[in-house]
């Protein structure tokens, strides 16, 4: 017999203090974060800003135990410094972050990648590569303070060109990218960087992509554990394992979500 208490579950995120971003509604990948978060023993601050704040502090009462939400454009540099502050004055450290930021203009995708201008590529670099470096240089102090943690983000894993994906396809290599690099820096304070690669799931984010079709019908083909495109709760679990004190030697990883899509080089045929 095992030395642990019968029927007792590993709550795995005890006592853990989390900032999550990216929660627009509940059909998102960081709403179903934060819910199995807190359902694993977390405590949550989630963020929004402009137009969507006020969806996600509806997404926010929708959680078993709704969170504050705090203002957050990652672009704005006043608005990390008072995220930061504000979440001084309330935890005095931070254990983890899910960085779900992501945008590109119209014309950077949809088979637009020859035409696009510089200044549409640069904002989806910005917005979508850039700004882990950005969430992780600002939250830098409050997780020494903890004395080290995790930092995930959120992909979709792109070693190969999609089809209209185009210059976010680029800002989403070049996240894996930042992913490597802040896991170099970062692992002397002890802090682990990871990037969870989703498979499509029918999100807001999701539908703003042309031809997403495309990756549903290729996932259906070729996905051995098959995929469901209306559970983000798999990534979910992922992701919070990664928060977990379950993974102290993982840093640096691109983690696949989806269904083994990305070990099988063509459909089954059927």
């Amino acid at each position: 017999m095992g030395s642990g208490s019968p029927g007792r579950e590993t709550v795995l995120l005890d006592g853990k203090r989390l900032l999550i971003t990216g929660v627009l509604t509940n059909e998102s990948i960081a709403w179903h974060t934060a819910r199995v978060a807190q359902e694993q023993g977390a405590e949550l601050v989630l963020t929004g800003f402009g137009r969507g704040f006020r969806l996600t502090e509806r997404a926010a009462r929708r959680l078993p135990q709704p969170p504050d939400v705090l203002e957050l454009d990652i672009n704005d540099p006043d608005h990390l410094i008072n995220l930061t502050a504000e979440l001084t004055t309330r935890w005095g450290a931070v254990d983890g972050a899910l960085h779900a930021i992501a945008y590109a203009p119209e014309d950077a995708m949809g088979g637009n990648f020859l035409n696009t201008p510089p200044e549409s590529a640069q904002t989806a670099f910005m917005t979508s590569a850039f700004s882990f470096k950005t969430l992780a240089a600002g939250l830098l102090p409050l997780l020494q303070a903890a004395g080290g943690g995790s930092l995930v983000t959120l992909d979709f894993d792109n070693r190969q060109a999609w089809p209209a994906y185009d210059w976010m396809g680029v800002a989403k290599a070049a996240l894996e990218s930042v992913t490597r690099y802040l896991a170099r820096d970062l692992g002397i304070h002890g802090i682990r960087v990871n990037t969870v690669s989703a498979g499509p799931l029918a999100t807001v984010a999701a539908k703003s992509i042309p031809g997403v079709e495309l990756f549903e019908k290729a996932w259906g083909e070729r996905a051995p554990l098959g995929w469901d495109l209306t559970d983000p709760e798999p990534v979910a679990r992922m992701v919070c394992v990664l928060f977990s004190d379950w993974t102290p030697a993982t840093s640096g990883e691109l983690i696949h979500v989806d269904g083994g899509f990305h070990a099988i080089a063509a459909g089954s045929g059927e």
